[in-house]
């Protein structure tokens, strides 16, 4: 055991790492990917494979950040799959009803912008009415976001009929579907987006604020913090970074759809805790949520190319999850402190 703790000790060294969480994360990933590697040597390091994880990642990366904001506080929000669903059906019909086919110049590029201005900021109201609901009505994170996301999924259904909405203009399918110097477009997206979070959560007093609810609400509010101003803000935030991930969905699939990406909910949860935020908020950062999406997609994208069944992808999502948590304790018992 010592063994292993000096040799952890000797990569965070190497690395530059503070946190010894992150260190075991880069562990699992290298086994991972060195696993996969000698199973399938000749389709693992495919281009086309690493670019088809390219391509998945940011859309449930967005959507894994706008539910660890919310953890962060010591909240959550079950809400961000139907938020962004919303967001993106708003963003599908102005592109199909105000946008002629075939149509070119200054006018169709407006209405685009009109149209993914729209989505962001019908996403961002939502997460403000979850905030309002949560700060100045007392109700629970988790009921009203479960109610919020009830009413928008039914809402989703009703405008859509349960069709699904398709036929966008080609810069709109270029943001999902493009690449960059080889790179898909998504994945700067999800890079811009995950930095901009990173420093508002680590260089400014709202990051601080958040970071203070999370850990003890009451020396928050006697320190001087609104805790509702606060609050408000945490979810409006968690809503843009949702109206940002529907962009990236309606783009890549070409279409909208009341149930797209359902199955996200829980694995956004999953790749918090798993990239160490605390579910009871006050810990966590941006850089063991993206190791732990990579994680992820790596078990993902392996067990697709072995032919295994989806479930047995979730079995170990969960079993990873278990070992992590086993690992922290182990850690404090051994006497290292969290940090």
């Amino acid at each position: 055991m010592l063994k292993l703790t000096s040799d952890i000790q000797r990569i965070r060294s190497l690395l530059g790492l503070k946190d010894e969480a992150n260190v075991y994360l880069i562990v699992i990933l290298a086994a991972l990917i060195g696993l996969f590697t000698l199973v399938l040597p000749d389709q693992f390091f495919r281009a086309a494979n690493l670019q088809s994880m390219a391509f998945q990642v940011p859309e449930l990366g967005i959507l894994s950040i706008a539910m660890m904001v919310t953890l962060l506080s010591g909240g959550i929000n079950l809400a961000i799959i139907a938020t962004a669903n919303m967001a993106g059906i708003l963003m599908a019909y102005i592109l199909t009803q105000f946008i002629p086919e075939g149509a070119t110049g200054a006018g169709p590029i407006l209405m685009m912008t009109i149209a993914i201005l729209a989505g962001l900021a019908m996403s961002t109201l939502i997460g403000f009415l979850n905030g309002w609901i949560i700060a100045y009505l007392g109700v629970s994170p988790i009921l009203a976001t479960l109610g919020t996301m009830t009413l928008i999924q039914g809402a989703n259904v009703v405008l859509t009929k349960g069709y699904v909405i398709s036929g966008f203009p080609d810069p709109i399918r270029f943001i999902g579907n493009g690449l960059v110097l080889g790179i898909p477009m998504p994945l700067y997206v999800f890079a811009f987006s995950a930095f901009l979070v990173s420093i508002l959560l680590r260089r400014t007093p709202f990051g601080v604020a958040v970071y203070m609810l999370g850990s003890n609400e009451k020396a928050t509010l006697f320190s001087g913090v609104s805790i509702r101003n606060i609050i408000l803000k945490i979810y409006s935030l968690s809503g843009l970074l949702c109206g940002v991930a529907a962009l990236i969905m309606i783009s890549r699939f070409n279409s909208a759809k009341a149930g797209y990406a359902s199955s996200y909910l829980l694995v956004t949860i999953l790749a918090a805790v798993l990239g160490g935020v605390d579910p009871f908020g006050g810990f966590g950062k941006i850089i063991g949520l993206v190791l732990s999406l990579l994680i992820l997609q790596v078990i993902s994208s392996g067990l697709n190319l072995l032919g295994m069944s989806a479930h047995l992808t979730i079995a170990l999502w969960g079993g990873i999850l278990i070992f992590i948590l086993f690992l922290n304790q182990l850690r404090q018992r051994l006497g290292h402190v969290k940090v």
